[in-house]
């Protein structure tokens, strides 16, 4: 009998991670057998780390924080959604031993928005909170998916206006400061892909951004999402969800990638919902 397919997923901490159950999950639909554990490596150990588990057979990795930024620069090749990034979320063992590098965070929360709550994205004036590594990933996103404009405002404005000059789409792509948030006026879409609630911070948002029918979307899950989640709802947005079903679809895109086929995310997504 062989030996299953080795995966595995990357963080620190990575006990909490979702992905080993989501990815056997997705296996049990095409009777795939597959070992995908969680390995916990600190910052710099991540790269002996990573390299100890391919060279033992690993067929492909995610990366989760803080090692997004680290992924991508040990790479050898990288897709482009990877390199508008800048950061890197899949690492996959090409068939001559190097590492190939890929994102799927931004084309995970597209897909959430559009096929599972049903959002059409096209002429929306959206409000990014973050210019990180899933900031990032989700702004070039956005703008392929027909945003009409993207403001970006971030707590280091020079974070913002670098991801804005990267973009080039002065038309479409403006930068505010975060002391101007009470200013901007209403927005349909706000996106938080700010690092406060992973690190158990809260964010002091004025209800003015809401405008009428917004639609408020956390990339973070679970309770890094709550407070965010919370204010939405206070402020009056039409809907507001966390991202637990950009997690999923993320996952999916990596699985499509590593297997060549793309798994029902419905039940995984409704399972985790169920499990809290």
């Amino acid at each position: 009998m062989s030996q299953p397919s080795p995966f595995a997923v990357f963080g620190h901490p990575v006990a909490h991670s979702l992905s080993p159950r989501i990815h056997q999950d997705f296996a049990e639909q095409f009777g795939i057998v597959l070992e995908y554990r969680a390995i916990d490596a600190a910052p710099t150990a991540f790269a002996e780390a990573v390299h100890a588990f391919f060279a033992a057979g690993g067929i492909g990795a995610n990366v989760t924080l803080p090692h997004k930024g680290a992924a991508f620069a040990l790479a050898d090749e990288r897709s482009e959604a990877a390199r508008r990034a800048g950061t890197a979320n899949v690492l996959t063992r090409l068939p001559d031993g190097r590492l190939a590098a890929h994102n799927s965070d931004g084309a995970g929360l597209v897909r959430d928005l559009t096929e599972r709550h049903g959002v059409d994205l096209r002429g929306r004036d959206a409000l990014l909170l973050g210019a990180g590594g899933a900031a990032r990933a989700a702004a070039w996103s956005l703008l392929d998916a027909g945003v009409q404009t993207l403001t970006i405002v971030n707590r280091t404005p020079e974070a913002a206006d670098a991801l804005a000059d990267a973009i080039g789409e002065p038309a479409r792509v403006h930068t505010r400061y975060w002391d101007d948030l009470a200013d901007l006026g209403s927005y349909d879409l706000i996106l938080n892909a700010t690092s406060a609630g992973v690190l158990g911070g809260t964010l002091k948002l004025p209800m003015s951004l809401v405008g009428a029918r917004a639609l408020c979307y956390d990339l973070a899950y679970g309770a890094a999402a709550i407070d965010f989640v919370a204010w939405a709802e206070a402020a009056g947005a039409h809907r507001a969800w966390d991202g637990l079903g950009m997690l999923v679809e993320q996952a999916a895109e990596a699985f499509e990638l590593w297997h060549g086929r793309r798994p029902d995310t419905e039940p995984v997504y409704q399972a985790l919902l169920a499990a809290g």
